[in-house]
């Protein structure tokens, strides 16, 4: 007698089927999830990605050979729905003691290596959170295989049907959580969802056989802990002074709101991509230093003056050259509308500016606006989008630059080598541009690059200056002015073909993180884990 025949559910082949479509929906929907859950401490870079897919890949694979045996071996359906229902607590626990496990794990590298922080950390908090629910998913589809096909007259059909099953659970398990749960509910409900459509799953199967009633108990309790929880908890649970937190479908937001400043983060561990003085006059950031281009345009002396902002975030660059060129008309484009929506409710972001929910590069394309000052502020985590940072695309910047228009691109990090991101960006600016110019931000690591095509930068800035009617951003293009330095390109030139952006970001990244563990290595050294604690 058969396992199958045992048990009355297993008659109907249609249970089968859904188990094999909720299974790999909830494969997918736990990778997508993996990557947001990731996001705020690793970035949501193609780096981070290749770690989940290859991780996630290998935890199947093992899961397919393996199941495929055990189900030669021990033929008991019970088996499978016992590790289904085992996946699906697994996965509850995961917005539970994820973000934990993650500062864990970078805590206990910090200590342990050198280079390529991030990469290691992602790949273990990855295969420590995911291998072994994806490891139990991956034995589903071969057991089914053992419990559907009662004849090899029909298992072809069958095997295809199991597949196609599969396929189709994936497709809806991969738009479902992009576009409709993370967005609407977030991650960890999206984790919740998932995991109790597998508690379910594996649920009917057992009380229709009258049977597994412990471990049922055990899960439901465990899934109901989990959801009281995993809600509730935050990626930076450690801060005091967040005004929002939440996500959209491009990023992890936050708003965080000082006694002199409200600030939005797209990740937990990475910088600043915003900021509102609360009080009146410059930001002391490299929004001021991107003001000389606007001064090198020679904007304050128009009456029909036009900037454009790429990645225009809550505004802050918008609102300055609103303040320091009131006749200018400024225009901002913004990918993700949820950021754009925090501008208006958190940052004081004027009606009046109009901002265009859309990919910059395909706004220029779309556009035959010609602008007196374009600001490349647009970022992807930690480095600029490929397609933004390739030669096709700086020369389709330059044709919406106006006789004498300048475009400036922000590089947020300078812990760069000659054949590193920054350089890589320059060299290609330059071979588009006439005349580039680099200023290092004082007391940060960004850099602004300045670009033109018949304009001698520093004259510009000079004799735009003079027309200043502002006394403190006259000081400050003084300064800018003297830090400014005339670039020579070289031959990194990156193309739409070839924009090794996020490798090379990564290695500057890496760099800059060797630096900040020495100084926590050292306090180790010194002071002991009391020490490190205190830090």
């Amino acid at each position: 007698m058969t396992a199958r025949s045992e048990k009355p559910i297993l008659k109907n082949k249609t249970y089968l089927y859904l188990t094999e479509f909720f299974a790999g929906m909830s494969v997918m929907a736990v990778e997508l999830g993996a990557s947001r859950l990731l996001a705020p401490y690793f970035s949501s870079s193609q780096i981070v990605w290749t770690i989940i897919i290859g991780t996630i890949m290998i935890a199947l694979s093992l899961g397919n050979y393996w199941g495929g045996r055990a189900a030669d071996r021990d033929p008991d359906p019970d088996k499978l729905y016992r590790r289904i229902l085992i996946a699906a607590v697994w996965i509850a626990a995961i917005p539970v003691v994820g973000k934990y496990i993650i500062l864990l794990v970078g805590g206990a590298l910090v200590l342990t290596v050198s280079t390529n922080f991030l990469v290691i950390a992602a790949f273990l908090s990855c295969g420590i959170l995911f291998v072994y629910p994806l490891f139990l998913l991956g034995t589903v589809t071969p057991s089914l295989v053992k419990y559907s096909v009662a004849s090899l007259d029909e298992s072809g059909s069958v095997v295809g049907t199991l597949g196609a099953c599969n396929t189709v659970g994936s497709i809806i398990g991969t738009f479902l959580p992009t576009f409709v749960t993370i967005p609407a509910v977030g991650t960890a409900i999206t984790f919740l969802i998932f995991s109790g459509i597998l508690l379910v799953l594996g649920l009917i199967y057992f009380l229709s056989g009258r049977t597994g009633r412990k471990i049922c108990t055990v899960a439901v309790i465990a899934f109901t802990l989990c959801s009281v929880l995993g809600q509730s908890g935050s990626a930076a649970f450690w801060e005091t002074n967040l005004a929002y937190e939440g996500e959209s479908i491009y990023n992890y937001l936050q708003v965080k709101d000082y006694s002199d400043s409200t600030v939005l983060s797209t990740n937990v561990l990475f910088g600043v991509q915003s900021i509102k003085m609360k009080q009146d006059g410059l930001t002391g950031m490299y929004y001021d230093y991107a003001l000389a281009a606007p001064v090198m345009a020679g904007v304050a002396g128009k009456s029909d003056a036009d900037i454009l902002i790429l990645g225009n975030g809550t505004g802050t660059y918008a609102t300055q050259c609103g303040k320091y060129f009131p006749k200018a008309r400024v225009e901002g484009v913004e990918i993700d509308g949820r950021i754009t929506d925090l501008a208006r409710t958190y940052f004081d972001l004027p009606a009046s500016e109009k901002v265009t929910t859309y990919d910059g590069r395909t706004f220029l394309q779309n556009t035959g606006t010609q602008y007196d000052v374009i600001l490349v502020d647009a970022y992807r985590d930690i480095t600029i989008p490929f397609q933004m940072a390739s030669r096709e695309f700086f020369t389709l910047a330059k044709s919406h630059l106006k006789p004498g228009g300048v475009m400036v691109v922000n590089l947020n990090m300078t812990a760069d080598g000659e054949d590193g991101i920054n350089t890589a960006l320059c060299d290609t600016i330059g071979s588009v541009f006439s005349s580039v110019a680099t200023v290092d931000v004082g007391g940060s690591g960004n850099r602004e690059v300045f670009a033109a095509d018949g304009v001698n930068l520093e004259q510009a800035l000079g004799t735009g200056n003079a027309a200043s009617s502002s006394p403190n951003l006259a000081s400050l293009m003084d300064t800018v002015s003297a830090r400014l330095t005339a670039f020579t390109p070289g031959k990194q030139v990156m193309t739409d073909d070839r924009a090794p952006v996020e490798v090379l970001g990564m290695r500057m990244l890496d760099a800059s993180i060797a630096t900040e563990l020495g100084y926590y290595k050292e306090i180790f050294r010194t002071q002991g884990f009391q020490g490190l604690l205190d830090q």
